[in-house]
């Protein structure tokens, strides 16, 4: 039996995943999550095969969870789900170390094909975000502005333009003020921008917000 732990606030998105899972005989969702507390609490008590993580949890958001299992003893899959791009995301997210991504949109008809995928050992990411890659090698396109950034400077961008002011970050971030400023300094430094207005711009275009 796979035994599958999912983290989301939300309690109709859990049932929801529950629902297309109970549908597999061989499959089951053994643990349910609301924040990334929650996450390490069981953990903790119970053995999963599979972490099925929401990307924007209330209190530690998905990478900061990834980064906390990479140096952890619990060596265990994440399946990311979110509703951001996935072209702007999955790539930086497994390299973060998630096993796969999946929006939230295609669930229903890609979710145990995922599931599977990545418990026979394999990274999940959709096929339309395969053959763009494979294009994007295939013409040697540059890389974008936001992939020269740390993986702390594309989350602190990504909260700045959604309209998060410097005090926000630090609070959701648990860092000092003047050491948010001093990454949105680097930020615009290598983007070669002037200020937040740009930055925003930037995300809208490229998809980073909702």
């Amino acid at each position: 039996m796979i035994k599958i732990l999912i983290a989301d606030d939300h309690p109709m998105i859990r049932y929801g995943l529950k629902q297309i899972i109970s549908e597999q005989k061989d499959i089951k969702v053994t643990g349910e999550a609301e924040n990334g507390k929650q996450v390490f609490e069981f953990l903790k008590k119970n053995e999963y095969d599979l972490l099925i993580l929401d990307l924007n949890l209330p209190d530690i958001n998905g990478v900061e969870i990834l980064k906390k299992l990479k140096h952890s003893k619990y060596k265990i899959p994440v399946l990311i789900l979110s509703a951001f791009p996935e072209e702007q995301y999955a790539v930086r997210l497994i390299k973060a170390g998630a096993s796969g991504y999946l929006n939230k949109i295609a669930v229903a008809d890609l979710l145990i094909d995922a599931i599977r995928k990545i418990i026979s050992g394999g990274h999940y990411i959709s096929s339309a975000l395969s053959e763009k890659l494979v294009s994007a090698i295939t013409n040697d396109n540059e890389e974008n502005v936001h992939e020269k950034l740390s993986e702390r400077e594309f989350e602190i961008l990504c909260l700045i333009a959604s309209g998060k002011t410097v005090k926000d970050v630090a609070d959701k971030l648990f860092l000092s003020i003047p050491t948010v400023y001093t990454y949105r300094s680097r930020i615009l430094e290598k983007m070669d921008m002037k200020n937040d207005n740009e930055l925003i711009q930037y995300c809208i275009k490229e998809g980073l917000v909702l």
